[in-house]
């Protein structure tokens, strides 16, 4: 079949909406250096189903990230990267294995908890005082490694782990800019050998990537501007969105707003 005849993904009410979810989190990537994951999958996931959100989240992040990214490479704390991205490196076809094999409201449920207990954390301004050795970095990436592969939301165990050791807020952002990075190449790859990459996906990722690149844009503007303060109250605000958005009870509120508007 000539690729010039396969079939345009419509324009429908769900695919505005997901539309105007990937916007808003271009914004709060550029803010805060994650976030999409978080945002756009639970949403992508009512509409389509998990796997296809996954395919989505990967395919749409993969290019507009690299300008933003780019600058926080030299001034990412490596040594605190390094470990993490091979955890998350080792344990991300495990979470891929599990979104395939799993239930899907279990699943569900278990990533906005895993959510919620990062807001948790975060809120109480505890610290961890344990060792932040290599063993303990990689941990930390393994379960950022799982989460990935079953919902691409790596950033919970990995945002509450930097962000109570003390880090400027902009080598906390430098280090998950860094980290998702090459997180997007484990992704790309283990997606594609698992075969969760279909073309009506792949169109809807690319039509979703202009309108996030633009989000991306204005964030960053937004963090330059606002400094620690900024991303701090954005970090707990779009975390605490993530999962209420996660929440399984999401799916029968959006298709319930979703055929009262004829979609």
């Amino acid at each position: 079949m000539n690729p010039l005849d396969w079939p345009f993904p419509p324009f429908d009410l769900p695919f505005l909406v997901l539309l105007a979810v990937v916007t808003l989190a271009g914004i709060a990537r550029g803010i805060s250096g994650f976030g999409t994951g978080m945002i756009v999958a639970p949403v992508a996931g009512a509409i389509y189903g998990p796997q296809a959100a996954l395919a989505i989240v990967v395919l749409m992040d993969s290019l507009p990230t690299i300008p933003v990214t780019l600058p926080a490479l030299r001034i990412a704390v490596w040594r605190e990267v390094v470990p993490v991205a091979a955890g998350l490196f080792v344990c991300f076809p495990i979470g891929v294995f599990i979104l395939v094999n799993g239930d899907e409201e279990v699943l569900r449920w278990l990533i906005s908890l895993a959510i919620l207990a990062c807001v948790g954390v975060l809120w109480s301004r505890w610290t961890y005082h344990g060792p932040r050795n290599l063993a303990t970095s990689f941990a930390v990436g393994g379960v950022a490694g799982t989460l990935s592969g079953i919902a691409s939301v790596p950033g919970p165990p990995v945002i509450a782990y930097w962000m109570t050791a003390g880090l400027p807020a902009v080598l906390v952002r430098a280090n998950l800019l860094s980290l998702f990075f090459i997180g997007e190449f484990v992704a790309l790859g283990n997606l594609w050998i698992a075969g969760l990459f279909q073309w009506e996906v792949a169109m809807r990722a690319l039509i979703a990537a202009p309108l996030y690149f633009a989000g991306i844009v204005a964030g960053t503007s937004a963090f330059t501007r606002g400094g620690e303060r900024l991303y701090r109250i954005a970090t707990f605000t779009l975390i605490l969105a993530a999962a209420i958005l996660a929440l399984p009870v999401f799916d029968r509120v959006f298709h319930a707003a979703a055929a009262a508007l004829g979609g």
